[in-house]
């Protein structure tokens, strides 16, 4: 049953999007594709020298000699651009802008060793980053840039803000501060001795780690946000 129910998901999405079968194979997005708009893959360095890999859209109303507000969307924390930033970058392309999702450092598509490291210094970093690709475009209008940052990641979308003076609007949905989670714990329940045992069981993995020559990426991942 649940096989008849998805090809027919599919057939409706196929039918109302206008989207051909070859379409929906190449699309890798896990939402559906709008005609609305056209997407190509891109890459940009930041300042650590790290390749982002990222999604640009531009609504297919745009025409030759425009320049266009631009909009950068990250997050939720550890997601990748296939995912809700996508789909953000994708409705805001479809209202006139152009946007792009990416994804972050030693994340999805993008460069970075060990993978899945999280540091607020190189994720705003990024934003930077992303704000600097836009700049560039000849269709961007580079007075005219937004940031969207998703859940963990606007927390990242504010600081970035808070330095730099190219952003002029800035958005947050259901933002969660993850340097604070991993500090204090849920609702702030953790205790200071709990906080020192964490630490202690984080640093003695680094041990571990440094013996089999190989980084465990979680304990990477949860160090940068405990200071």
């Amino acid at each position: 049953m649940f096989k008849k129910l998805a090809v027919s998901l599919l057939a409706f999405l196929l039918i109302s999007g206008g989207i051909s079968m070859a379409e929906a194979k190449s699309w890798d997005k896990v939402f559906p594709k709008s005609e609305k708009v056209d997407v190509k893959k891109v890459s940009f360095k930041n300042r650590f020298g790290i390749e982002l890999v990222g999604d640009l859209y531009t609504p297919k109303t745009y025409k030759k000699g425009d320049k266009l507000a631009a909009i950068a969307v990250s997050g939720p924390f550890g997601a990748v651009k296939e995912q809700s930033s996508g789909l953000y970058a994708q409705i805001m392309a479809e209202r006139g802008f152009i946007t792009l999702a990416f994804d972050p450092s030693y994340t999805g598509e993008s460069k970075g060793e060990p993978r899945y490291v999280a540091s607020p210094d190189i994720n705003t970093e990024d934003f930077q980053a992303a704000v600097d690709f836009l700049s560039v475009q000849d269709n961007v209008d580079p007075d005219k840039i937004g940031i969207i940052g998703i859940c963990g990641w606007g927390g990242h979308a504010l600081n970035t803000a808070s330095i730099d003076t190219r952003i002029k609007a800035t958005v947050t949905s259901t933002m969660y501060n993850m340097s604070r989670v991993n500090h204090k714990g849920y609702f702030d329940k953790m205790t200071e001795d709990e906080l020192y045992a964490l630490k202690q069981e984080l640093n003695a993995q680094r041990i571990k780690d440094f013996k089999i020559g190989k980084c465990t990426s979680v304990v990477t991942l949860i160090h940068y946000f405990l200071t």
